[in-house]
């Protein structure tokens, strides 16, 4: 998921270019992404579970880059700093992957981009960006857009309850919730490293994704949380499609946020919610209530709120 991000060290467009192009490769990977639940959750219907199928995926992308440009792996070593990329794109892609595979699609999404809440107090923590109107505005919304999400709804006929706190209530919200964090997280370090090699950090990021997912499913799974993958022959061909998927996506990304200003890269990433929610709804894996509908206009606007910035 982190890969989604504006490209790193692009702060504007390039001259000479088409920007309708440019926003439609923006708008495939908002799509890639938003539906990415789907051929996650039929892979673990073949025996393959999505942390298995991330760290795969990402495997295959760590292999296109060393044959590409086999001299990232010598910046990447010799720039430690991006290490700390490496553990929060990891954590991003492994959450959220597993999120949308077990939970409500949209409430998993929208957690997810509670991202500006994360991403005021992180620049605040890092970059010593300071607390302007402007973002504890963008604040206030997504949380309120939180806690209306989160609010726990009544049994019909039951009794309402005196006062419920709206937190996370099972294990795909949590991890939508963790996987916003990682990736606000994945932003601020990328702005922060934004003058090592762009290579570099992709690979940072594939790197990531492959061990810290990798690593989560070898120790669920010798725990018996996790199954171990059932027969390749069964999943391989999918998951070799969905990597890809992916793969062609970050190519559009990168060519759109290459040619495009980055707070138009960050409106036209907040589609994804769009697309997430409509597939999800239209496939039976999420319904969406007026709450619900309430609560994500609040965390978008936070987000476009957060891009216009």
């Amino acid at each position: 998921m982190a890969i989604e991000g504006p490209a790193p060290g692009h702060a504007g467009g390039a001259a000479g270019t088409h920007p309708r192009l440019a926003i439609a490769g923006l708008l495939f990977n908002a799509f890639a992404w938003g539906v990415s639940w789907w051929p996650f959750r039929e892979l673990g219907e073949r025996g393959l579970h999505s942390l298995w199928a991330t760290a795969i995926v990402y495997v295959i992308g760590l292999v296109a880059i060393t044959l590409a440009r086999p001299r990232a792996w010598g910046q990447l070593l010799r720039a430690p700093t991006l290490w700390w990329l490496v553990l929060a794109s990891g954590a991003t892609n492994a959450t959220f992957n597993w999120g949308v595979t077990i939970g409500d699609v949209v409430r998993v999404v929208l957690l997810f981009y509670l991202m500006p809440v994360w991403a005021v107090l992180l620049a605040r923590v890092l970059l010593r960006e300071p607390l302007t109107r402007g973002a504890l505005l963008r604040l206030a919304l997504a949380l309120t857009g939180a806690a209306i999400v989160l609010w726990p709804a009544s049994p019909a006929g039951a009794e309402a309850t005196p006062f419920a706190w709206p937190v996370p209530s099972s294990l795909a919200e949590w991890l939508g919730l963790a996987g916003g964090l990682a990736f606000a997280l994945t932003n601020v370090l990328l702005r922060r490293e934004a003058a090592q090699p762009e290579m570099a950090r992709a690979l940072a990021m594939f790197l990531g994704g492959a061990v810290v997912a990798g690593a989560l499913a070898c120790a669920l799974a010798a725990t018996a949380h996790v199954p171990w993958p059932g027969p390749a022959p069964a999943w391989a061909l999918g998951v070799g499609l969905l990597a890809m998927w992916f793969l062609a996506s970050n190519l559009t990304l990168q060519y759109g946020a290459a040619r495009v200003p980055a707070n138009v890269t960050a409106v036209v990433m907040v589609s994804e919610v769009l697309f997430a929610g409509a597939s999800a709804v239209l496939l039976g894996a999420s319904a969406v209530t007026p709450a619900l509908a309430l609560g994500a206009c609040f965390i978008v606007g936070a987000s476009l709120l957060a891009a216009r910035t």
